[in-house]
C-alpha cells in the first residue's frame, strides 16, 4: 500500500524544534519560521546536544550573517509560495523587499553570491514542487494552480514545469492518475 502525505513545512519544522528543545529542557520562544530565541543562557554542552538532535532532520544552525539573510530569503519564498494566506498576487521582488527590509537588488545579489543560483530560479523550483503537491494531493486543475501561484497563464506554468521536470504538467497528472489506478 502506498500513501500520499500532505504536510506543512512550517508546522513540521516547528514541531521538530519544539520536541528537541523540550527534550533538552531549554527555555525558548519560537519567533518566526526558522528562528528561536533562548530565554536563558544555554550551556555549551546543551547547545551541542541541540545541534546534534537537529542533524538527523537535516536542520542546521546558521551562524554566518550572509547565510542567515539567505535563509530568511528562502523562508520568505517558501512562505510566499506555500501559504495561501500570503498575498501571492504581488511581485516577488516587492514581497521580499518589504518582508526583509532590504532592496531587492541587494537580496538578489547576496542570494546569488551564497547559493550560486538566482532568487528567480529558487522561486520557480518552489512553485514547481508545490504544483506537484497540488496535483497529487488536492487534484487541482492547472488553471486553479496557475492562478493560485500567480502565473500569467497556464501556458507559462506548463513551460516552467516542463523546463524544470522534463515533462508537462498534463503528463505528470496522467502518471499520477495511472499510479492511483494501479494501487487501487
Amino acid at each position: 500500500m502506498k500513501l500520499f502525505i500532505k504536510f506543512d513545512f512550517n508546522a513540521v519544522c516547528n514541531a521538530v524544534l519544539k520536541d528537541c528543545l523540550d527534550a533538552l529542557g531549554l527555555k525558548y520562544e519560537i519567533l518566526n519560521f526558522g528562528e528561536v530565541a533562548f530565554l536563558e543562557k544555554v550551556p555549551d554542552h546543551k547547545y551541542e546536544e541541540f545541534v546534534a538532535a537537529l542533524a538527523p532532520y537535516g536542520i542546521e544552525i546558521v551562524e554566518d550573517h550572509k547565510r542567515i539573510l539567505v535563509q530568511k530569503i528562502k523562508d520568505a519564498i517558501i512562505d510566499m509560495v506555500y501559504n495561501s494566506d500570503t498575498e501571492v498576487h504581488v511581485k516577488s521582488s516587492v514581497y521580499l523587499s518589504e518582508k526583509l527590509e532590504h532592496s531587492y537588488g541587494y537580496l538578489s545579489n547576496l542570494f546569488s553570491e551564497v547559493t550560486y543560483t538566482s532568487v528567480e530560479n529558487f522561486i520557480i523550483l518552489q512553485k514547481i514542487e508545490y504544483t506537484k503537491q497540488l496535483i497529487i494531493n488536492e487534484n487541482k486543475s492547472l488553471t486553479e494552480i496557475a492562478f493560485q501561484l500567480n502565473y500569467s497563464s497556464v501556458a507559462h506554468l506548463s513551460t516552467q514545469f516542463k523546463n524544470t521536470t522534463g515533462i508537462t504538467p498534463s503528463a505528470f497528472q496522467r502518471i499520477i492518475a495511472k499510479r492511483r489506478e494501479e494501487n487501487n
